[in-house]
């Protein structure tokens, strides 16, 4: 499989402007974006944040290739609505298991920052945990695009727990569980369903995942609208 087969967008054209979209709009919204302070990076930085994973979503960086197998190429793939494109590859390649950056490496990196500055280290890891339970429960093997969970669930699951652990620290509390209750509960936990799906690549945060990633930490913004703290320092 040839390096640039690694990098494409996680999902159909069509849908992935709408991600794009959402984006604009919490960029054109002054009141969201300073919204965005209360979990402790600025508005500026919160911006980059974002464009940063929708931009790193087209980039996987591969860990593992399993035994060779027919594989599926150049289709799309539909799931819950949501439309999945899959890379034109060999048809007897072997499975690769990669990171995806924007969906995977981002936010795995901004929880970890988060978790300090706000010092949410029990209640992080409770609510990963019940995030990563669910999301494992309701994961999908599907043919030619790999682990896939319906697009809202992660959204409603992790609205839930943060609103109900807390209140004042539940915008960070949200993106943390978001981001990692869903890495681990939808794609690490069950890599080992990969296998005879003939997905080319099976990407850790990427397509089948990054959509719901990417719309928690709209999320988190919107649950920071409605719940705003002191502003804390800043991430710049």
């Amino acid at each position: 499989m040839q390096m640039s087969q690694y990098h494409y967008l996680p999902l159909a054209p069509g849908f992935f402007a709408i991600l794009i979209g959402l984006f604009v709009i919490v960029l054109v919204l002054r009141s969201v974006r300073f919204a965005y302070e209360s979990l402790g990076i600025s508005s500026g930085a919160a911006m980059w944040l974002l464009f940063a994973s929708l931009l790193g979503s087209v980039f996987n960086i591969p860990i593992a290739e399993l035994p060779p197998e027919r594989v599926m190429s150049d289709q799309v793939i539909n799931f819950f609505g949501m439309q999945y494109e899959v890379p034109i590859v060999n048809d007897l390649a072997g499975t690769v298991i990669a990171v995806n950056v924007g969906g995977a490496v981002i936010p795995t990196l901004m929880s970890i920052y988060l978790l300090a500055l706000r010092n949410l280290w029990i209640k992080g890891l409770i609510a990963t945990a019940i995030v990563a339970a669910v999301l494992h429960l309701l994961a999908d093997p599907v043919p030619g695009l790999g682990i896939a969970v319906p697009v809202f669930v992660p959204v409603v699951v992790t609205a839930a727990v943060a609103l109900l652990l807390t209140r004042r620290d539940a915008a960070p509390l949200a993106y943390i569980a978001g981001s990692l209750g869903t890495l681990i509960g939808a794609d690490l936990t069950n890599l080992e369903k990969v296998r005879g799906l003939g997905a080319p690549i099976a990407s850790i945060g990427g397509a089948g995942t990054f959509d719901g990633i990417f719309l928690t930490g709209i999320l988190a913004v919107l649950i920071a609208c409605l719940f705003p703290q002191p502003r804390q320092p800043q991430w710049q």
